[in-house]
């Protein structure tokens, strides 16, 4: 996340040297503090930048710098991306967890009577009142497994993507067009491992579920529907998911520009431009996700309505003398069928409330791992330096 006068190249003073120019001084390609940047002659026009080495006093007394862990160093950044960045998924879609269950069944376009809900927090009382306190949860293991990977890969690929293409179209700032193209390519791979994990949740969420657990869902979805039911929803998702990656990381990198012009690790700032991204991008893409939700639950009475006005169509079909809703448009013609266009946004305040806490748990433990981990490094090098420093002595 790059900003003008942050983490530009320099060329180094000596062949082959790296440096890095950070806030007015020079570091090398170790961290370490070799110099500062400063006019020739105060007053001039010719403002030509001068090299002064820092004494060993000098050193010692000058003020210990901000750690840049934005700009990881080069061989390091994709592992601490993706360990940053699994650790954030697991812990944003597990502690969310039960309002994503409350936020699918909300969404159900025919919901049993013992399964409609004034608002999130009677959700969850009748839920834990009806079918026992463990309910919310249940399927939570299967998007544990999913979210891991799904989310290494997709900020790896976010921060490569963006960092390459910034220094492309703007090379040392920010530029919210990389910013968006990173969002969309991280997507992609994202919905890619994390699509099956989706079908299989939502199925296991729904009121009066069938299945006994994880692997009994998918073992019932492979023997009826083959392995085409996991991906049934997958350009669903991903014309949700783009939109929706594209609008959220644009508006946090902007409001970390407002909040955080400096970019430091500044949690109150991670966690507020995470919570109001996330909002303005849940309450945009809501009527794609009730059709994704549709998509992967195949509520029976949905199915049922389509069968009179889809006898000549061709489909797939998962059983004898059963259809499934198969497409974006068929859900979108299903659901307005079904309510109108109101049915577009059932459950898009649970979407709200799921999305604010979700995307700035998600910010807020990815931006924190990252400074930790590259703080880590950061000592490790230091200490190496001074031991050669010593053993030069």
């Amino acid at each position: 996340m790059e900003t003008p006068g942050v983490d530009s190249r320099v060329p180094g003073a000596a062949a082959g040297a790296e440096l890095r120019w950070m806030g007015g001084r020079l570091l090398d390609a170790t961290g370490g503090f070799v110099g500062s940047l400063s006019p020739r002659i105060p007053g001039e026009q010719d403002f030509t930048p001068v090299l002064h080495r820092l004494t060993p006093t000098e050193t010692t007394t000058s003020v210990e710098p901000e750690i840049d862990y934005e700009g990881l160093p080069p061989g390091a950044a994709t592992s601490t991306h993706m360990l940053a960045g699994s650790v954030a998924g697991i812990m944003e879609h597990c502690l969310m967890y039960p309002i994503d269950c409350v936020k699918t069944r909300m969404q159900s376009l025919h919901p049993e009577p013992a399964a409609r809900y004034r608002n999130v927090m009677d959700a969850l009382r009748q839920i834990v009142r009806t079918e026992g306190v463990w309910r919310p949860i249940r399927g939570v293991n299967v998007l544990a497994v999913g979210a891991g990977p799904a989310h290494a890969l997709y900020f790896a690929s976010y921060e490569k993507i963006k960092f390459s293409l910034s220094d492309s179209v703007h090379p040392g700032a920010n530029s919210h067009f990389a910013n968006g193209v990173a969002g969309c390519v991280a997507t992609v791979l994202h919905d890619t491992i994390m699509n099956p994990a989706e079908v299989v949740k939502q199925r296991m969420q729904m009121f009066n579920s069938p299945y006994r657990g994880v692997l009994d869902c998918v073992g019932s979805l492979l023997r009826r529907d083959g392995p085409a039911a996991f991906y049934r929803s997958y350009t669903t998702q991903l014309t949700m998911n783009v939109p929706f990656q594209a609008l959220h990381f644009m508006t946090y990198e902007y409001l970390q520009e407002l909040l955080n012009p400096h970019r430091q690790y500044n949690p109150s700032s991670h966690v507020a431009s995470g919570a109001l991204a996330g909002a303005l991008a849940a309450a945009a893409t809501t009527p794609l996700d009730v059709c994704k939700t549709l998509l992967n639950t195949q509520e029976a009475q949905a199915v049922h309505l389509l069968r009179p006005a889809a006898a000549a169509a061709t489909a797939t079909t998962s059983a004898p003398g059963a259809r499934h809703i198969s497409g974006l448009g068929e859900a979108c013609r299903t659901v307005y069928r079904t309510g109108g266009a109101p049915a577009f946004f059932k459950g898009v305040h649970a979407r709200i409330i799921y999305q604010m806490p979700s995307t700035a748990i998600s910010w807020s433990v990815y931006e924190f791992f990252k400074y930790v981990i590259t703080e880590r490094r950061h000592e490790r090098s230091r200490r190496r330096g001074g031991g050669d420093r010593d053993g030069a002595k």
